[in-house]
C-alpha cells in the first residue's frame, strides 16, 4: 500500500481547484468555494477526487500530528492528554496552558524557553475573557504552545541546543522533515515558517491524507498509533471543548481529525479511509460541510454528521440558506432556503 522509499516531490504551481461548496441563498447561487477534495478508500487508493490533490501546498496545523510523531519517534515519553497537546491547535483554556506547562516542566524549563509567538488565546469566549482580566498575550496562550513545548522536551532529551530548535536544520526539525516524507510517501516540496515560528513544509493534498491514514492504522503501540490515540481520547486537548473538530471525532466513532489554518481539514477512519480537504479561500464556514460530505462519500453514515452539514445563512434572522458542499460530494442537505 505504501511505498518504502518517498516519490518525487509536488510541483509548485497555481493549484487548479474546482468548485466545492455553493453559498445558496433563496434559492440562488450568491457564492462559490473552490478548493480540492481526496478520498482515500482502505486499500490506499483515490477512490474520489476533485479538484487539485497533487500540487504542493502547506497544510498547516493540520500537519501537527505528523510532527508529533517524530517527536515520539525521537524518544519523547507523552502520552494522554499531553501527547494530545503536543498535537494542537488549543483553544487557549486554562486546561491547555496547564498542560503545556507540566511539559516544560517535565523538560526543565520555563515559558521563556518558547519560541513560539505571543498570543491571545484562540477561542473568542476565552480570548474576550483574557482580556477583561487585563492578561496581556503570551506564549503559553498560543494555539501552538503545546507543540513548542513537546520539542523543547524532545530536545532535552536528547542533548539536542534548545535555543535553535525552530531552525530547519536543527537536529529536531530534520527528523520532523524525514517523518514527513516517511508518512506522505514523497518529498517535500519547499520550506517556509509557520505562524507560530516553526518550520512548515509543503505536500501534496494526497500526500497529507497519506499521512493521516498511516497513523490510524499502524500497530497499536508504534508511535503512529500512540499519536493517533491520544487525540481521539482526549480530542478537546488536541482542539477545544466548543471547536467543531473535537465534535467530529466524538461523533464518528473512532475518527482522527486534524484542522488547519486556510481551509485544511483532514480526518481518517481506523481502517484507512481517508479525507482530507484544502478550501482555495481559506474560508472556515466551508472546511466542516465539505469534510462532512466528503466522509459520506467514504462510508460513514450521514446520520452521524447531521450537525455538520453547512452553517445557515439568515435574512432579518430567519433562515433563508445555507452553506452546502456541491453536488459531486453528495451534499448531505437540501437547502433552507425561500
Amino acid at each position: 500500500m505504501y511505498s518504502s522509499s518517498p516519490a518525487a516531490a509536488p510541483l509548485v504551481r497555481d493549484p487548479l481547484h474546482a468548485p466545492v461548496a455553493h453559498l445558496v441563498r433563496g434559492g440562488v447561487t450568491e457564492g462559490i468555494h473552490y478548493g480540492s477534495v481526496v478520498v482515500l478508500d482502505a486499500d490506499g487508493r483515490a477512490g474520489f477526487q476533485l479538484g487539485d490533490i497533487e500540487a504542493a501546498f502547506y497544510p498547516r496545523s493540520a500537519l501537527k500530528p505528523v510532527q508529533a510523531v517524530a517527536m515520539v519517534r525521537a524518544g519523547l515519553p507523552l502520552d494522554g492528554d499531553l501527547l494530545s497537546l503536543a498535537a494542537a491547535s488549543h483553544s487557549g483554556e486554562e486546561r491547555h496552558l496547564a498542560g503545556a506547562r507540566r511539559i516544560l516542566e517535565l523538560a526543565g524549563l520555563a515559558e521563556d524557553d518558547l519560541r513560539n509567538v505571543p498570543d491571545l488565546p484562540f477561542d473568542p469566549v476565552v480570548r474576550d475573557t483574557w482580556v477583561r482580566e487585563g492578561r496581556r498575550p503570551s506564549r503559553l496562550a498560543q494555539n501552538c504552545s503545546g507543540k513548542h513545548a513537546a520539542m523543547l522536551y524532545t530536545c532535552e532529551l536528547n542533548g539536542w541546543s534548545p535555543d535553535d530548535y525552530l531552525d530547519p536544520a536543527h537536529p529536531l526539525q530534520q527528523a520532523v522533515a524525514e517523518t514527513v516524507e516517511d508518512l506522505t510517501g514523497q518529498r517535500i516540496a519547499q520550506v517556509t515558517v509557520d505562524g507560530c515560528g516553526a518550520p512548515l513544509f509543503a505536500v501534496s493534498l494526497h500526500g497529507l491524507a497519506r499521512a493521516l491514514a498511516r497513523l490510524t492504522t499502524a500497530a497499536p503501540g508504534t508511535p503512529e498509533a500512540r499519536v493517533a490515540d491520544a487525540m481521539r481520547e482526549h480530542a478537546e486537548m488536541a482542539s477545544g471543548s466548543g471547536r467543531d473538530v473535537a465534535a467530529l471525532m466524538r461523533a464518528v466513532p473512532g475518527l482522527l481529525a486534524k484542522d488547519g489554518f486556510e481551509g485544511v481539514q483532514v480526518a481518517a477512519l481506523p481502517d484507512g479511509r481517508t479525507v482530507a480537504v484544502k478550501i482555495a479561500d481559506g474560508a472556515n464556514r466551508a472546511r466542516i460541510p465539505v469534510a462532512a460530505a466528503a466522509l459520506v462519500r467514504a462510508g460513514v453514515d450521514a446520520e452521524l454528521l447531521t450537525e455538520f452539514a453547512g452553517e445557515q445563512l439568515l435574512g432579518g434572522g430567519v433562515p433563508v440558506g445555507r452553506v452546502r458542499p456541491v453536488r459531486a460530494l453528495e451534499a448531505l442537505t437540501e437547502p433552507a432556503c425561500a
